[in-house]
């Protein structure tokens, strides 16, 4: 039978008749989203005849936030938001009731325990984000508009990138703002676009918006070490329809036309079209423009009398109007401009007449 050489044997024997410890386990590293809460725990394994007469945690600067003696549950103390998520034999732990880009670190969490002595173990959170953003617009031409977007972990963005995506696929960057303070807007953008300097709540001006502004505007936050954290939302510009209305008589018949350019296309709509009013549905065409506008021309053929008997009215419908715009066609409409212009012309006739008189 083989033996062991005396030093191997004293170790074996302290190895294996050394009772056996308290021992703290814990996660290395958690993910935690900024805003939400988040639970944080430790666990401790006792041996026979040792008692957890107390629990500490300490947080990432390590400071006492909670602290709570098993055996007397009513003298726990914690500081605000911060609770008491768990408490069982072997078990402890904290909830954060909304994590904050401060709460980025290590906790350490210390159980006291009897005859052992101190034991302690630590979990280190990483806070995480996401870019929030209002989402879509829509803005009329001419009017100015802003796109925002917002990232919480301010201190960690080292630059914020604006880039457009036209509806054929380019993307050209627009402007940016860096840590260093330093704003840049591409030369095509300089005279309508404006950057907030502002690392953690980036707003991009337009003013005035342009047809061609239209497309998908990213915001993309370069943070350090987590990389390139971006949101992405598309402007709609419209182009509001100012209706035109105008007509011709041949015989007792009128024909009456409604004319709008917009964008998106706008629907007319004649109030004489339904209840027999109408010498039959109205007619409608629609006129691509090289600006992306869109002209529609609505024709509508009546009997000349309901001019003289009630209002002809032609409302354009849009999504980017508030309200409806009607126009409104009637024969006295001209009528009065005639009238207006005779009386223009014999004015006119009268005052020569008076010179050429003071002069004979």
């Amino acid at each position: 039978m083989s033996r062991c050489a005396p030093p191997l044997c004293l170790w074996l024997a302290v190895v294996l008749l050394a009772p056996l410890h308290a021992k703290v386990t814990a996660p290395a590293q958690q993910h935690a989203a900024l805003g939400l809460p988040f639970m944080l725990g430790c666990n401790v394994t006792t041996e026979d005849g040792e008692v957890l007469k107390q629990v500490r945690w300490l947080d990432v600067r390590n400071k006492t936030i909670l602290h709570y003696q098993p055996q007397r549950p009513g003298d726990l103390i914690s500081h605000d938001g911060v609770e008491l998520a768990k408490q069982r034999a072997h078990t402890s732990a904290i909830a954060l009731e909304k994590v904050k880009a401060g709460d980025e670190g290590c906790y350490t969490c210390v159980f006291d325990v009897y005859p052992t002595g101190q034991q302690q173990g630590k979990t280190c959170l990483s806070v995480t984000a996401r870019v929030e953003s209002v989402g879509n617009k829509t803005a009329v031409q001419g009017k100015p508009v802003t796109l925002s977007c917002s990232y919480g972990l301010t201190e960690k963005v080292q630059q914020v990138l604006w880039r457009k995506t036209a509806e054929q696929g380019d993307t050209v960057t627009v402007a940016s703002y860096t840590k260093q303070g330093s704003v840049t807007v591409e030369t095509v953008f300089q005279d309508r676009v404006k950057l907030s300097r502002s690392l953690g709540h980036s707003q991009l001006t337009i003013n005035p918006v342009h047809t061609e502004d239209e497309g998908c505007y990213t915001c993309d936050f370069h943070t350090y070490p987590l990389g390139s954290k971006s949101m992405t939302a598309c402007l709609a510009v419209y182009v509001l329809p100012r209706p035109e209305v105008s007509y011709s008589i041949d015989v007792d018949v009128v024909q009456a036309n409604c004319t709008a350019v917009s964008r998106p296309p706008a629907e007319l709509i004649w109030n004489v079209e339904n209840h027999n009013r109408s010498l039959g549905p109205s007619e409608t065409s629609s006129y691509q423009q090289g600006d992306g506008t869109t002209m529609v021309v609505s024709t509508i053929h009546l009997q000349a009398k309901l001019l003289d008997e009630e209002q002809v009215t032609c409302t354009a419908l849009h999504q980017g109007l508030e309200t409806n715009i009607s126009v409104h066609l009637n024969r006295t409409r001209n009528t009065h401009i005639i009238l207006l212009s005779v009386g223009c012309v014999v004015l006119v006739l009268l005052i020569c007449l008076c010179v050429c008189l003071k002069k004979c």
